[in-house]
């Protein structure tokens, strides 16, 4: 859990980056230890790159890392993610550590490069002469519905085929995808995830335990 005086500091460096590097660098502060997944940011400047505000939910990043015990990981740095609104952003999360070695709070940059990709993209049709592969960046999100919405909807796509087709052990995949990138921390998540994959709660939870190899259907 942080304490006071660290919180104060996280607000002071968010403000002084945000002032630094101007209106298009979002600079947010989530509390991680004993906070709501549905509140999460304690600290936001420059909420307008993204939308967001002071108590919004967390984003993919903040939420996998809540469902997780271990130590303080590696900061996630220079990763790409989008807004709503279609705005890219080139982010960077820096997983702030309690006494214990835990994540007590997350310090994320987002900066608006959307202007700048498309002055890139209009140097680069003059110069390219063949396709490259770009990175699909991950959408921010204003509440966790939204997040529950974008996380199901990755689930289906890791397994490549709608519900209707999917079997036992494709329904189990998809499941531990969600619950490894925290989906069942969400408040009521358990009912939708379950309506969706057509099973009951109860099988809902008994596929985070199973070893399936069979190809029958729910």
């Amino acid at each position: 859990m942080l304490r006071e005086s660290e919180r104060e500091t996280l607000c002071r460096i968010a403000k002084a980056l945000a002032a630094q590097f101007g209106s298009n660098c979002e600079v947010v502060v989530h509390e991680i230890s004993d906070c709501s997944t549905s509140h999460s940011i304690i600290a936001i400047e420059n909420g307008h790159v993204s939308g967001r505000k002071l108590g919004d939910g967390p984003s993919q990043v903040v939420l996998e890392q809540l469902g997780k015990d271990d130590l303080c990981p590696e900061d996630h740095l220079c990763y790409l993610m989008r807004t709503p609104d279609g705005k890219l952003l080139k982010s960077t999360s820096v997983y702030i550590p309690d006494s214990e070695g835990k994540v007590a709070a997350i310090f994320g940059v987002n900066f608006d490069i959307s202007a700048l990709v498309m002055a890139e993209q209009a140097l680069n049709s003059l110069t390219l002469t063949m396709n490259h592969d770009q990175e699909t960046p991950a959408r921010i999100t204003h509440n966790v519905n939204d997040l529950l919405d974008d996380l199901i909807e990755q689930s289906d796509r890791l397994v490549g085929k709608p519900v209707a087709l999917m079997t036992k052990e494709d329904k189990v995949r998809a499941i531990r995808f969600l619950n490894n990138h925290g989906a069942l921390l969400i408040t009521k998540s358990g009912d939708k995830i379950a309506s969706h994959f057509g099973i009951s709660k109860y099988t809902l939870y008994s596929y985070l335990d199973v070893k399936t190899g069979g190809k029958n259907n729910d």
